[in-house]
Parts: C-alpha cells; structure tokens; sequence
C-alpha cells in the first residue's frame, strides 16, 4: 500500500476554510431568501432591526440551516484532527493532556448547539452554547500558554478579542431580553458574530504553529502518524537529522523566550510609543496611580466573591453547595505548574489575567444570581493568580507590598464614600449605588497602562533575585511559616478593616442620656481609615529607612495582640480605640508579611504556588471558622465554634506570629537594603495623606445637617414600621438599602426595627445597612449588638431622640442567638418604651419560650410607660403557651395590633398605652422575603397615659374617610402600587378610632 504524506497545516487550513465557508454561506443566503424573517425577533422587526443573530442565521431557515449544517459535519473531521496534533506537538507540557479534553469537549459542544438549534429547544441550544464558551477558556488560554513566541502575542490578541466582546454582547442582551429595546439585537448580533470571527481565527494560528514545527502526517502501510523532520546540533557541534515515528519532537531551532520577547518589546517600546515621551516626568506617578487602582480591583473582585455566594446559603438556611465556590481563590495552586507560572509572570500573562478578571466586575449586568457566581467565581480565580504572581516578584523597594496596602485602603474608603457599598461590586448597579461601567473603564485604562509601561518599570517587575541571593536559600525552606501569617493577615484586613465601619460594630452598645455611648459609622469612619493611614505610613518610613525589620519585632506583635484584646474585651470608645490600634498594627506589617511570602517563594518561583495556595487555605479556614461562630445551626460540627470568636481571635494572632523574629528561633535572612526610587518616595505619603482627607471630606459631605425630625411633627401621632430584611440582599441578590428607603420614605416611618441586619462579617460584605437611611432621610440609629455578639443583628431607627438603649442577648441554649434592642424616646416629649427583637427559629422551642418570658419582662417592667414591640416572633396568633404569642401579650401587659388578623406568622406588632389608628400589611416586592407591617398611633395628651384599653375602646373600626388625613396611608400604595410594593392580605390599610371621650390619667 502506499504511503501518503501531508504536510499537517492542511488540516488548520481545511478547518479554517470549511468553518469560515459555513458561516459566510448560511449568511449570504439568508440574506438573499429570509432577510425580513432573519433580523425579526420578539421585541421588532424591520427596520429597527436590521441585522441577524448567529443563531437565526444558521438555524431557522431552509436551505441557509442545512447548508450550514452540511458544511459544519465536514468541518468535524479537520477540528478534531487539529486538536489532536496540536496535543502532538505539546505533549510534553504537563497541561497538554487538560487543553485536549478541554477542546474534545468543545468541538461535541459545538455539535451540540449546531444541530440543537434555538427554535428546537432553546433551553438545550444555550446548554450547550454556554458550555462551549466556557471550554473555550482553558482551550484559548492552553494554547496561548504553549504557543511559541512568534505566535503568542497573535493567540492573545484574537482571545484578548473573544472575551471582551463578550461585555458588550451580555449588555446588549439585557437591553433587548430584559428592557425589550428595538434595535438592542442588532447591536448585540454585531458582538455575537465578532465572537465567531475571533474563534475561527483563533483557531487558525495554529496553522502558523504547525508550519513552524515541520509536523508531518503520513498515512498508508496501516500506518497513520505524524512525523517531524528537524535540524539538531549534537554536543559535537555536527548537524543530525531525526526522524521518528508517530511521535513529534520539539523543534530545537532557536525559539524566541518570553523574557527575550520582553526585551525586544522594551528596546522598540520608545520608538513605538514616543508620544508618552512628552509626559516622561508624570509617567512614574501615573504608574503609581495605576498599580494602586489595579489592587483596589484586585480587593474589590475578591472581597465580592463570598457575599455573592453567600446569598444562596441564605436563601437555604443551609449549606447550598454553592459555597464551592470559595475554592476559587485557591487558584495559586495552578502556578505549581512551571508552563502557567512562566506565562503569567509575562507581561502577556499578566494583562490577560487582568483583563479576564474584569468579568467580574462586568458581572454587574447580570440580573440571575447564579450566573453574576458562575463570572465572579472566574474572576476571583484568575484575580488571585494575577495577584499572587505580582506578590511573588522579588521587589527589594517594598512598593509592590505598599501598593497592595494601598490598593486595600481606597476598597475601604471608596466603601465609606458609598453607604458602605464597594461601587464596582457585581451586586450594585446603578439603582443600588454602583458606579459599575466608570470602574471597568478606569480599570481597562489601568490595565493598558501596566501593559505599556518604560523598560525600567518593566524589567524590574520581571527580574526575578539571583539565584546565588543568599536570602533566597535562607528562607525558601520556610516556605510554610510565611505562608501561614500570609493567610491571617488577608482575612484580618477582609474581616475587621475592610469597611470602617466595622470595628464600630464590635465596640456599640447603644445611648446613655440621650448620647451615642460609642463612635457612630457615618461620623467616626474616618478613623478608622486615618488609622490605616498611620500604619501603611509607618511601614513606608521605615522602608525609606532600611529599618523595615522593626515591625518584625516580637514587641511589635505584642503591641497587636494587646490591641486585638482591648478590641475584643472591651466596649464603646475603649473598645474602638483598641481597634483602632489593631488596625495600625496590621497595615503596618503587609509589607513585612507579604516580603516573608515572595522571599518564601523562591529566586526562580520554585515554592510559588504552594506558598500563595497554603496562604489562601488559611483564609478560607479562618473564613469558615468566623461564619460558624454565629451560624452553627446550620453547619455540621458548628456547636464547636459556636459564640467562639476569642478562638478565632487568638488562630489569627497565632498564624501572624509567624511572620516575627522570635528570640530563640532560626533568625531569618535580613532584607537586602536598597535606595527607594524617587517615585516611590514622593508618591505613597502624597497618596495616603490625601486618602485621610478625603475620608474627612466624606464624612463632612454624608453628615446629614440638623437634627431628625418626625415626619408630622405638628399631631401626636407617629407611623412604626417591622421589616425583616434579609441581610441587605434583595430577591435578585444586590444591596437592597435604597429599596428599602424607598418604601420607609413613602409611608413616613418614625420609628423602624429591622432584622438580620448584622453585616459586618464577610460573608455580607462588611456592610452597614442603615448609611442609606440615616445620611438620606435623617434618622437616630441603634445598630443593636454587633459582630462580637453573634447574633443576625437587629435595628432600631427613630425620628426621635433615643434617651436610652440596652442590647439583650436573649436566652438560647439550643438554637441561634436571638437580639433585642429596648429603648426609651423621646417621642413629642413622651417617653415610650420600643423594643425591637429576633425570636428564634420553630425548630427550638425551648429557646422560644425562653426568649419570650424575657421580652415579656422587659416590656412588663416598664409599665405604665407606653410600649411597642416591634418583632419576629415565631408563632400564630393566639397560640397557648409555650408558644410565645400569649407569653408576650399577657405576660408583656401589651395588646396585639389586630388580633383579629389571624394570617401572620413571624412578623408582629405589640402596644401599649396609646392609641392604634391605622394598620397595614405591605407586599415584600422584591426586597426580601418578608412583608412589611406598619402601624400607626396616636399618644394621649402630654403627662397623661390611656386607662381603658378594653377591647371596645380599641376596635372602632373605621374608613379613612372618618378620620383626618393624617391618619391616612399613602394611597399609591393600594394596588399595584408602587416600587413592586402593594397593600395586601386586606387591600387596605385598616382604620381605627380614638374614643370621642378617651378615659387618661395623669403620670
């Protein structure tokens, strides 16, 4: 038989003429037969659309689909042939073996959303189309990895191309899917052709590959293999030639380096680039500014990652199994392998990390929850690895460590400008405080700049220490004790520091004569990021000064520990300023801290990947273990961590101890001393100066004018308000404060309890969900027991001047810690007892029985002083003891807002010594997954309490039409209402008289 040998960049071109032939046919002819039909969808037709989707181009129409069809069967042949000898000729890189099942699956995917078209099943169609751009992230990203020099930077550009375009085109979608816009289609048929046009040519490179490679098929003899004729020269210096069957070898010609690549690119970068000459002296600052804005990304996409799939366990009460998705940030373990992490140190490497990672900030488009996960667990993967290998990068300057100081410190503020919301998280948008679009453009400009920046800049970032560094060989072998404090310190910043107001919630207990007993977040928030301020500073000062050891100090550590322990162990202003010294403490040691890690790392990124991966797995230890102080219930093995957060307390300081120069131990290698470059110098003090001032300024600008005054301040009578709120999150999973004060702001609340409202944990984000409403609307505010209490937070917000408040810890000795809040104010110059309260879940009643026996207390110890009880109790109306609900009303000497409402559950209102005018239930809309109930009272005359609070002086109904105006809840509100916000259950609000002769005594 004879043998047949080809050249194998016939099989890259046949694939290329015959997937590029399918596209170009079925267009042309539905152009020519169906235009009108084609560019028609759901929302418009001709002409304000006007141009065709992939989809119905390729799938609607005879004889545009078969033809299609016909030519994509053809094209099988050659897709597979091109991933196996792509795989040939790299089988021996370590991920060869992942790139080939990742394009295995591609190309039967690619079947799949070709002969499943969208009119078939279009849930089936967007399986498999989805499937197919997610294997098209290790294949593109494999083959740009492997690709030879000559060719990387074309591989990069066309990927580079593929996944931004995917921005625009989920934009576009929402726009035509969600907001139905004639002409969003075309707009996002441009996009969506683009992406068929970057995968063809994506895939055509490879043609370039396999010429440069010699790689040859032969097929006859019953032999079908792949051969490579290639020039060697032999230790001897004599030329060989070796020809080996069914195998392919590497060509041995001379290929281009990355590094080697770097430096051509710096040698041609001023004659390409000699505009940027003309602003030479602002380049290093501008730099600066980039490095910094690139890891407040960094911090943004990571500190996003956990409230976003956190919402699903929420949701659960349980474990969802979306919390996998934690595993993210383990990245780093993929730059163990020596292919990945030579890429990613390249400057190509590294900007396309960066630039994948803005998916998760692009994820802000996506209205599922589900997917805005699926992006940001992509981004935080590939943020992390971008991050990780930036860390690893000998620096003796300490500026990249500063920067990621830096880069932490403006996510904190940017939070303290913005009613504690990051602004480029995926959960914000522009209706809940997101300045989403402006973030990816500043970031993408960042990004181009890091990219393009002078050779000095770049070598330095690129050089990695001499082997012969004798602070390598001194500590790589310690790889694990730097990796360790590595892990404390990043979930130290996330879970006390990254928001200021944070450390304020642990330290508050509430008002004492009228006056805050501790810092407020929207006052006092700007300490806590000057005290950030003063530790990065501190760090810089001795860098400039080569004493950076210093903090490395046992007695340093000491002086962190004492400061962790004021914090814990102590309460309002004591408590705030021990943590205001913690906070100096730990920004003082990131450079410290992050220097042990890249020295750990190696000279040549030997321990790279396990450094960074340990680090990462401490964090999500760490993360776990201050998630289960407080959610024990619904964890297995929680009731070992259950209220302990001194524990996790004490892991953190412990793991940090590691990073300090203990008397006794093996003394660490000292950092080598170097000059700081003049940029450096100037740039950081100039930059942490003006954060402290802008956190000044936002705290002069939010600091609402005047006092809170009532909404009708002219009668005596105020509006209440309960609100379960479910962590801040709406229904879709973004932030959920301006929602919120949408609905307060139109029913004229003077007085509001909110519920599981502790947000000062990472896995809500570190949130305060009261900045919106007190800094907008204008409110006094309790934010009743903090983080350090361990409890799902309660609220109390008031027009009234709170005289004073005490936080109960209720009794639970089986179940989660349930909150109150019971305050005195201030109300028209009657004191009125408020209690706000959390009951425990149905699946303890012991700890409901107990929790109610001591609301009923507390509001029974206050009588005859009006009362009202504003919370959720889990119980039906009437039901006997132990069940709570005749627990608190008779024991509590209170009166149901409407006994005679026999459809609620968990939320209720209770009162004492006024009058009840009007009730109303209010549809959840899509804030949370509990309604709203509100009512309305009137107290008696000053000095003067009611006396007969008999059923019939409390149940003469009425229509509002009887009572004055006042009385009168809004009417937009009658459905459908407004805000997606309705009065339901009765349709209405209910009325009450006051008796025409009220019976009142004096006090």
């Amino acid at each position: 038989m004879t043998q047949w040998a080809f050249p194998s960049t016939y099989v890259a071109r046949t694939h290329t003429v015959l997937s590029s032939s399918a596209f170009i046919v079925a267009l042309i002819i539905g152009l020519l037969y169906h235009y009108k039909k084609i560019v028609k969808n759901a929302v418009a037709q001709y002409p304000d659309e006007w141009w065709p989707s992939v989809s119905a181009t390729i799938g609607d129409w005879y004889p545009e689909r078969n033809l299609f069809q016909f030519l994509i069967a053809l094209t099988s042949g050659p897709r597979l042939g091109l991933v196996f000898v792509q795989y040939l000729l790299h089988s021996n890189s370590k991920i060869s073996v992942f790139i080939f099942i990742s394009g295995l699956i591609r190309t039967l995917c690619c079947g799949g959303w070709v002969y499943v078209t969208s009119s078939d099943d279009h849930e089936v169609h967007d399986f498999f189309m989805i499937s197919y751009m997610v294997c098209n992230i290790p294949w593109m990203l494999g083959c740009v990895v492997l690709a030879p020099a000559q060719t990387r930077r074309r591989r990069l550009t066309v990927a580079s191309g593929f996944f931004l375009s995917l921005i625009p085109l989920i934009y576009y979608y929402i726009q035509h899917q969600v907001h139905r816009i004639p002409g969003a289609y075309t707009r996002y048929s441009f996009f969506e052709w683009s992406l068929i046009v970057f995968d063809v040519l994506f895939d055509s490179i490879a043609e370039d590959e396999l010429r440069s490679a010699n790689l040859q098929i032969f097929v006859g003899k019953n032999l079908i293999a792949a051969q490579a004729s290639v020039n060697e020269k032999s230790e001897t210096g004599a030329t060989k030639t070796i020809v080996e069957s069914a195998a392919v070898l590497k060509n041995p010609t001379k290929i281009t380096t990355v590094d080697e690549l770097v430096s051509k690119e710096n040698a041609n970068f001023s004659s390409r680039f000699s505009f940027m000459r003309q602003i030479a002296s602002w380049k290093p600052a501008i730099s600066f500014v980039s490095s910094v804005y690139l890891s407040y990304i960094f911090w943004s996409i990571f500190t996003s990652l956990i409230p976003t799939l956190f919402y699903f366990s929420v949701w659960e009460l349980g474990i969802s199994g979306h919390e996998l998705a934690l595993l993210s940030v383990l990245s780093p373990f993929f730059l163990s392998m020596a292919p990945v992490q030579s890429w990613a140190k390249s400057r190509d490497g590294a900007t396309t990390l960066r630039a994948l990672s803005l998916l998760g900030l692009a994820a802000f488009v996506l209205d599922k929850p589900v997917h805005r996960l699926a992006v940001v667990f992509f981004a935080s993967a590939t943020a992390m690895m971008a991050e990780a290998v930036n860390w690893a990068v000998a620096d003796a300057e300490y500026s990249r460590e500063i920067v990621t100081g830096l880069g932490f410190l403006l996510s904190s503020l940017s939070k303290h400008a913005n009613h504690s919301n990051n602004p480029v998280w995926p959960f914000v948008n522009s209706n809940s405080g997101g300045y989403n679009k402006t973030g990816i453009i500043l970031a993408a400009l960042a990004i181009y700049e890091h990219h393009s920046r002078e050779p000095l800049a770049l070598s330095t970032q690129l050089t990695p220490k001499k082997a012969t560094d004798p602070s390598d060989s001194a500590t790589s072998s310690h790889w694990l004790s730097a990796a360790i404090p590595l892990g404390s310190l990043i979930f130290t910043l996330h879970s006390l520091l990254s928001d200021p107001g944070t450390l304020i919630a642990w330290s508050w207990t509430g008002y004492l004569n009228s006056q805050p007993q501790g810092p407020l977040p929207h006052l006092h928030g700007s300490l806590t990021i000057i005290a950030q301020s003063i530790g990065l500073l501190l760090a810089f000062a001795l860098i400039s000064r080569s004493s950076i050891d210093v903090l490395a100090h046992p007695f340093w550590f000491a002086y962190g520990s004492v400061a962790t322990a004021v914090l814990y162990s102590s309460r309002n202003w004591y408590g705030y300023i021990g943590g205001l010294n913690l906070a100096i403490f730990v920004t003082s040691i990131i450079p410290v801290v992050l220097k042990r890690a890249s020295t750990a790392a190696g000279s040549e990124g030997k321990h790279t990947g396990r450094v960074y991966f340990t680090a990462m797995l401490v964090y999500c230890l760490l993360g776990l273990a201050s998630i289960w102080t407080v959610a024990y219930a619904f964890v297995p093995g929680g009731v070992y961590l259950r209220e302990r957060t001194d524990l996790v307390l004490i892991l953190q300081m412990a793991c940090l101890s590691l990073a300090f120069e203990w008397p006794g131990l093996k003394s660490r290698a000292s950092q080598r001393k170097t000059a700081v470059s003049p940029a450096f110098l100037s740039c950081t003090p100039v930059t942490l100066a003006c954060f402290s001032v802008a956190s000044l300024l936002v705290t002069m600008y939010r600091t609402p004018t005047g006092f809170p005054q009532p909404f009708k301040p002219g009668p005596r009578i105020f509006n209440a308000g309960i609100w379960t709120v479910h962590f801040g999150m709406d229904n879709e999973g973004r932030d959920s404060q301006r929602l919120v004060r949408d609905v307060v702001r139109d029913m004229e609340l003077d007085v509001l309890g909110l519920l599981e409202t502790d947000l000062h944990r990472i896995v809500f984000g570190n949130r305060d969900l009261t900045r919106v409403l007190v800094e907008e609307i204008g409110y006094y505010v309790d934010v009743g027991p903090g983080a350090a209490s361990h409890t799902w937070g309660a609220v109390l917000l008031s027009k009234f001047p709170i005289v004073n408040s005490t936080h109960h810890l209720l009794p639970s000795p089986h179940g989660e810690l349930a909150p109150a809040i019971e305050a005195v104010l201030d109300v028209f110059g009657t004191y009125v007892t408020v209690v706000v309260a959390h009951n425990g879940q149905e699946e303890d009643p012991l700890d409901r029985e107990l929790q109610s026996t001591e609301l009923a207390r507390i509001m029974a110890a206050s009588y005859p002083r009006p009362v009202l009880f504003l919370g959720y109790v889990v119980t039906k109306p009437h039901a006997q003891r132990p069940a709570p609900y005749e627990i608190l009303v008779q024991d509590g000497r209170v009166h149901d807002i409407d006994q005679d409402d026999l459809d609620r559950w968990c939320e209720y209102i209770f009162y004492r010594g006024m009058y009840r005018t009007s009730y109303a239930r209010i549809s959840r809309g899509k804030v949370t997954d509990t309604e709203l109930q509100i009512g309305q009272f009137a107290l008696p005359p000053h000095g003067s309490s009611v006396v007969d609070e008999s059923k019939e002086a409390r149940y003469l109904r009425s229509y509002k039409e009887d009572l004055p105006e006042d009385h009168w809840f809004p009417m937009s509100y009658y459905e459908p209402g407004r805000h997606n916000h309705f009065y339901h259950v009765f349709g209405t609000p209910l009325y009450y008289k006051i008796p025409k002769d009220p019976q009142i005594q004096s006090l």
